[in-house]
């Protein structure tokens, strides 16, 4: 049995749509089933779901195959420390030592947020002088990087550790299920409703001299890209450590509009509007995975284009009476 935490999540609902793809359905679902979450499950075969307040006491004396722990507080604007340091940190270091003990592989999601401003780069070099240099934005990104940094301790010293362990620093992923989010739904998502409805969507205008209007530009990945790298990992238990689960190439959120508008067959219609002042001088313009270290490990599959992702996200999701996977 594969324990999912998170897994009537975003990216967790994913991966266990994609571990049905392969016929495994032995899998337990460790999540919050309210109702905005319930129905990225309604298509999904597993075992049971699991409380999160009863996971560690569900866990003691089983065995399993594997945890892909996905389930964290992602919000990038939470404020509640202890509460974020509990999901994020304090949990994950416990399956860490159940892990350990029980010699089951654990793979969990880290996040591009421990990269901050990306002055230091997004090489995901996994030494503790890289580690160091990093100084990611908000509570997310800290808590994350908290953890990725206790592992890599871990790993790194005498201690007992899972017979594979593996971080995925997720960049800027998209695609279907991810409508329980809120804000923090992508881009593409959020504008949907108006570009299928004719009317203007809206991006932030440039504060930076010789970067256009939308030019902004992230590391935007295809969620069943990131579920293809995780079960890929998974299927080779000899590779441990932190990855970078991106693209390897920057693309703008003007690009990411006119992807959206193709999908959709219709003439772009863009409006940008002033940076808010609270972010004027310290929005990030930039975020690139380095995926070289991926590469060398093995991982040889090709990312989806970014055009190619947005088609198959608004035409068989997005554009649909029924937009789940």
């Amino acid at each position: 049995m594969i324990l999912v935490t998170g897994g009537a999540g975003f990216i967790g609902s994913n991966l266990v749509a994609g571990l049905n793809q392969r016929g495994e359905t032995a899998i337990a679902i460790a999540d919050h089933a309210d109702e905005a979450k319930a129905r990225n499950l309604e298509k999904r075969r597993y075992t049971e779901l699991v409380a999160p307040a009863d996971l560690l006491r569900w866990l003691a004396g089983r065995k399993l195959d594997a945890i892909l722990h996905m389930g964290a507080i992602s919000s990038t604007t939470a404020t509640d420390e202890p509460a974020v340091m509990a999901a994020n940190f304090e949990l994950p270091m416990r399956l860490l030592d159940w892990c350990a003990e029980m010699r089951t592989p654990l793979l969990y999601a880290s996040s591009g947020a421990t990269y901050g401003d990306g002055a230091a780069g997004f090489a995901d070099d996994n030494t503790p002088e890289a580690f160091e240099r990093l100084r990611p934005l908000n509570l997310y990104g800290r808590s994350k990087h908290r953890f990725d940094r206790a592992v890599l301790e871990r790993a790194q010293s005498a201690a007992k550790m899972p017979p594979q362990w593996v971080g995925l620093k997720f960049f800027n992923v998209f695609g279907p299920n991810e409508y329980h989010k809120g804000e923090m739904r992508s881009v593409v998502c959020k504008a949907f409703p108006d570009a299928k409805a004719g009317n203007p969507v809206r991006l932030f205008a440039s504060d930076r001299p010789g970067i256009a209007d939308g030019g902004q530009e992230r590391d935007f990945v295809y969620v069943k890209d990131a579920e293809a790298v995780t079960l890929w990992l998974l299927d080779h238990p000899q590779v441990s450590g932190i990855f970078n689960v991106g693209t390897g190439r920057a693309r703008s959120f003007k690009d990411l509009m006119l992807a959206l508008f193709r999908a959709l067959k219709r003439a772009p219609k863009i409006e940008y509007f002033p940076m808010p002042a609270e972010l004027q001088g310290r929005y990030q313009y930039r975020t690139e995975a380095r995926m070289e270290r991926l590469r060398s490990a093995g991982y040889d599959a090709p990312f989806t284009p970014l055009e190619d992702a947005v088609e198959d996200y608004v035409t068989r999701y997005l554009d649909r009476d029924d937009p789940y996977r």
